[in-house]
């Protein structure tokens, strides 16, 4: 593991780069420009999403593997280039002379030409006992992520959010017997209609808590004192961005509330890009990884046209200030 540190002096503190939030689409942002000899800091507070998940799918080569691990790897990788990591949180993000000063938590405070926001989100849980506590280990949220790893087995789908109604449809392609739950959510009858051509069942009732017996979730107590035997239960959390960085430098937002970028991940604040689940709660580990190259390919190429265009600048300053060469004054011998 590499080990993060966030002394500073004036000089350290001040980068072409920016990234804050190390989960895949920061550090794969940070390992392009790396590469691209950028001076880069990658700033982190430690709490990824995915923490709860043993295993993360869908990443072509890395099928199965530990998030945790795939961010140790990603931190070792990005050193070798030079980039620096700081464990820290990013508590405010302020336009200045040289670009954007960054201020971090603990008082540090670093200079950066560009800043790529890559916070992530947090899913937002209901207060329902024994949800927080399985999260992630019984409870789950994608069936792209886990859905293979309980195919063919009883699966639940909690009704707590309108995507609950999708969720369990997806979950029939691994399983034959998948219950929803509806609990507060109100079903269409189109709804209905759609659940039962599907073979979703429904089990009406409100959710009291999760049955949980050996530290394994064992099934659902409804308020009337039933209980539904399931090992295994989906829920769709409410995301909601660590945006507020974005928000304060008054980034553009979508009618529900989510900052627009173009393709790239820039903003519409000149300067600031934004990366991965902070702009898409769809993105996967594999999306948001992808997603922080083609930012950091983008930070590169606006870099460059800056330092192409000082140096002309430079350059011309330099040539107007030179004394004329004596065969082109007037009079001269060259005339």
């Amino acid at each position: 593991m590499i080990e993060a540190t966030n002394n500073l002096n004036n000089e350290e503190g001040t980068y072409d780069v920016v990234v804050a939030g190390a989960g895949a689409a920061g550090l794969n942002a940070a390992l392009l420009l790396g590469r691209a000899r950028r001076k880069v800091a990658v700033v982190d507070a430690g709490e990824p999403r995915n923490a709860p998940a043993s295993h993360m799918h869908g990443f072509l080569s890395r099928d199965g593997l530990p998030p945790a691990t795939l961010l140790d790897l990603g931190r070792a990788e990005i050193a070798r280039y030079g980039v620096r990591f700081l464990r820290g949180r990013v508590e405010r993000i302020d336009r200045g002379h040289a670009g954007y000063q960054i201020r971090m938590a603990d008082g540090a405070k670093l200079t950066a030409r560009r800043v790529l926001v890559a916070t992530g989100l947090r899913d937002e849980l209901p207060d329902i006992p024994g949800v927080h506590e399985r999260w992630g280990r019984d409870l789950l949220h994608c069936p792209y992520c886990h859905a293979y790893e309980v195919r063919e087995r009883p699966l639940a789908v909690l009704g707590t959010q309108p995507g609950a109604v999708h969720q369990a449809l997806l979950l029939r392609q691994w399983s034959d017997d998948v219950i929803l739950l509806p609990h507060t959510l109100g079903l269409t009858v189109e709804d209905r209609e759609r659940l039962e051509a599907r073979g979703v069942r429904l089990v009406e009732g409100k959710i009291k808590q999760l049955v949980v017996d050996g530290d394994r979730l064992r099934g659902i107590e409804l308020t009337d004192g039933r209980v539904v035997p399931r090992a295994t239960a989906f829920l769709f959390p409410r995301p909601i961005p660590n945006d507020e960085l974005l928000t304060r430098l008054g980034c553009d937002k979508d009618d529900n509330g989510w900052v627009v970028t173009d393709r790239t991940g820039r903003t519409s604040v000149a300067g600031v890009w934004a990366a991965g689940n902070v702009i898409d709660p769809r993105a996967q580990v594999v999306t948001a990884a992808g997603m922080g190259s083609a930012a950091g390919f983008a930070i590169n190429t606006g870099l460059l046209d800056e330092d192409v265009d000082r140096a002309v600048a430079q350059r011309r300053a330099s040539a107007a200030t030179q004394p004329l060469d004596s065969t082109s004054q007037v009079g001269g011998e060259g005339r």
